[in-house]
């Protein structure tokens, strides 16, 4: 009986990136006030001007953005209570938009801005007693939010209010019998989620518990025919896994296990000839979310206009060197 591969039929062209439309691409996100897309986003508004200011950032044309309003609008999303940080004013705080805010205010070198002590508190008391975190008071727990937290101690330099060694703990049990991780303990293995916990691991220095070659692999299995990258088996392929694979291999010292080349022309494949940006897969409608990952994996390939991104932190290297931040990678 055949074998049926998910796939997508990938074009010729473009076959260079489209630098000057996705500027403007970008630039333009978020300024018509009553698009009904940026209405009904307003529930990840921080997240989405992360995708937006790092992505302009990675090409060299950050001035495009409003740097104090942007700056203004997290301060007014920083719960005075908890601490935390929401996606939109009157939005209840997340971990997953306090790393937002915090990698934003780290990009622009305005961390002073916030309550900094105030925030490692925030994230210090969504630690439970096994290691795990809660990604908000409502009590959900899954492996991102363990990387969330620590990303944000390590940025702010507040890495010392947790149980380091617990939350390492909960997130080895998340392992898998394939090597990859997935949301908790016995859960499905996911690319995103592998990423989140590989990152994890990179923060806490404590890549030796991975078994590399076997978590590898099963990334490298991720590369299909058109060569792009899906999340699991038998799905399809999607620019944001071009990132999440990708980084998890770089982190691992093991790029060179896939074909650049063919994921290369994948991801160009998915640019929007008309407007820039970049979709999901070829000839779907572009967005600020895929345009970011699209950049940022095509920069860890060494596209020569796109300056570098730190695999662990998904950040522009030179805010990570200014930082003094060193996340642990492995040899290739």
């Amino acid at each position: 009986m055949a074998f049926i591969i998910n796939d997508v039929e990938v074009t010729s062209e473009p076959s260079n990136l489209l630098f000057d439309k996705h500027i403007d691409f970008i630039a333009k996100q978020g300024n018509d006030k009553h698009d009904y897309e940026y209405c009904m986003t307003e529930f990840l508004r921080i997240s989405g001007i992360y995708w937006g200011v790092t992505a302009l950032d990675l090409l060299d044309e950050l001035s495009h953005l409003d740097k104090e309003s942007i700056i203004e609008f997290i301060k007014k999303c920083q719960c005075p209570q908890s601490g935390g940080i929401s996606a939109c004013e009157g939005h209840d705080p997340h971990l997953l938009y306090t790393l937002s805010a915090i990698q934003i205010l780290c990009t622009y070198d305005r961390l002073n801005e916030i309550d900094i002590e105030a925030v490692a508190k925030y994230v210090s008391c969504l630690q439970q007693p096994d290691g795990s975190f809660y990604g908000d008071r409502w009590g959900e727990i899954d492996t991102r939010f363990s990387f969330c937290a620590v990303a944000i101690l390590t940025l702010i330099n507040k890495l010392d209010v947790i149980n380091i060694p617990r939350a390492v703990e909960f997130v080895m049990s998340c392992c898998n019998a394939d090597g990859g991780f997935g949301s908790k303990p016995n859960a499905e293995s996911h690319a995103g989620l592998i990423y989140c916990c590989v990152g994890f691991l990179s923060i806490t220095k404590q890549l030796h518990q991975l078994d590399c070659e076997k978590l590898a692999w099963w990334l490298c299995e991720r590369q299909l025919p058109s060569g792009g990258l899906n999340g699991r088996p038998e799905k399809l392929p999607d620019v944001c896994y071009s990132w999440w694979v990708l980084a998890s291999l770089t982190i691992m010292g093991r790029l060179h296990w896939i074909s650049s080349e063919k994921l290369e022309k994948f991801i160009l494949s998915c640019q929007d000839i008309e407007t820039g940006g970049f979709s999901d897969r070829t000839g779907n409608m572009p967005d600020i979310f895929h345009t970011l990952f699209g950049l940022g994996a095509l920069s860890l390939l060494g596209h020569p206009r796109i300056k570098p991104i730190n695999p662990t932190f998904c950040m522009p290297q030179y805010v990570i060197d200014r930082l003094n931040i060193r996340p642990q990678l492995l040899d290739a």
